[in-house]
């Protein structure tokens, strides 16, 4: 590793717990690869308004594409042992009934939140996101990605490592390219995201750290795949989603049963090679429920999750299709303006023709994303 001067990494237990509650990840309050349903049993009970810190852990280096093995895997890249997240290790050891078909992401949860009943809507505000390691990995993997098939190459040897169930030479469905990325100080002490390339040369990005994956028990017997996101939330992949935003979800199950993961350090729109810059954070957040006229008020009358900022607000449309997840996006755009501020419908459409930015979240996750960013000052709010 280039970056050898970082503050220690945030093991489990260590360093500053800002919520009122703290939730490790452990092989006794995750799940691998799938998430919470009505049947699903709670692994920390809060009641509304609450924070909780949750530690969330990233499943780069524990996949069993990838050796399953993050001691050794992340030691490839130069880094120590030491500073390789302790419950990875636990989590990785223990993998019990953990297939290569299931998700790959590690859900932190379920929390139940007391009070919450189905049609009530769960209020989820970000309060904190702090890095708990200085690395970290995009991957990508035939026959998933923008460019299945396409990408990556394989015979490319300036790629990070390739790994493969079977023969890391040969190009195949299961071979993964991983590219490991570092964090370095910046001069504001936010940091910048490091990806080398050629020789010696280097890429420099700015951060913004966000959960891919928060949402809520679905109303189902069987238990959802991590993968698509839908309207229980899920692998949402906004990244918009940073500190001092808030995600609001339909509650479909009493206690709500909220849950998280799959923490990246930053994500371009689209996410297009597969995964983002994905390591874990110490997320802490609040958790409210909201009912009746408070409910419907904050949602602008819309059914499915629903996010803002101090800034924006932020309508998402979710389908196989990106072209029906886009119209689904405007439609729902349209319906909240016409129930948020009073614009009449055709008014709606032309100011989001003219003003409102639909942009991809993600089209690899199955499920595609489209959300709309609506400027709050366009209608006379701070």
């Amino acid at each position: 590793m280039k970056n050898v001067d970082q503050p220690p990494v945030l093991q489990p237990h260590q360093g500053t717990i800002l919520g009122q509650h703290y939730l490790p990840s452990t092989p006794a309050t995750v799940s691998w690869g799938w998430l919470p349903n009505r049947d699903s049993k709670a692994v920390l009970s809060i009641a509304s308004g609450e924070s909780v810190t949750f530690d969330t852990v990233s499943h780069e280096g524990i996949l069993e594409e990838q050796g399953g093995d993050p001691v050794e895997f992340f030691g490839r890249f130069g880094v120590a042992p030491d500073l390789v997240m302790r419950d990875a290790i636990d989590i990785a050891k223990d993998r019990v009934g953990h297939q290569p078909a299931d998700g790959p992401h590690v859900v932190t949860g379920p929390v139940e939140v007391r009070g919450a009943e189905p049609g009530d809507l769960l209020r989820v505000e970000v309060l904190d996101l702090a890095r708990r390691a200085h690395y970290g990995i995009v991957s990508s993997r035939h026959g998933y990605g923008a460019l299945p098939g396409e990408m990556p190459e394989l015979d490319n040897a300036s790629v990070s490592s390739v790994s493969s169930v079977s023969d890391p030479s040969v190009p195949s469905a299961e071979a993964t390219v991983n590219v490991f990325c570092e964090v370095e100080r910046s001069s504001d002490d936010t940091g910048m995201g490091r990806i080398g390339f050629g020789d010696g040369r280097a890429a420099r990005f700015p951060l913004a750290p966000f959960l891919g994956l928060m949402g809520v028990a679905v109303d189902f017997p069987d238990r959802p795949h991590s993968v698509p996101p839908g309207g229980h939330g899920g692998n949402l992949d906004v990244n918009l989603l940073g500190c001092g935003s808030v995600l609001y979800l339909p509650v479909q199950v009493p206690g709500a049963l909220f849950y998280g993961g799959d923490p990246h350090f930053a994500q371009g729109d689209g996410e297009v090679a597969l995964t983002a810059f994905e390591a874990p954070l110490r997320a802490t957040l609040r958790l409210e429920v909201l009912t009746g006229a408070g409910a419907r008020e904050a949602a602008g009358g819309l059914s499915e999750p629903f996010a803002e900022t101090d800034r924006h607000w932020i309508v998402i449309g979710l389908h196989e299709d990106l072209n029906e997840a886009m119209r689904r996006c405007v439609r729902s755009a349209v319906a909240f303006l016409a129930s948020k501020v009073g614009m009449e419908r055709n008014i709606a459409y032309a100011y989001l023709s003219a003003a409102a930015d639909f942009e991809v979240s993600q089209v690899v996750d199955v499920v595609k994303g489209v959300h709309c960013v609506i400027r709050k000052s366009d209608f006379g709010l701070p």
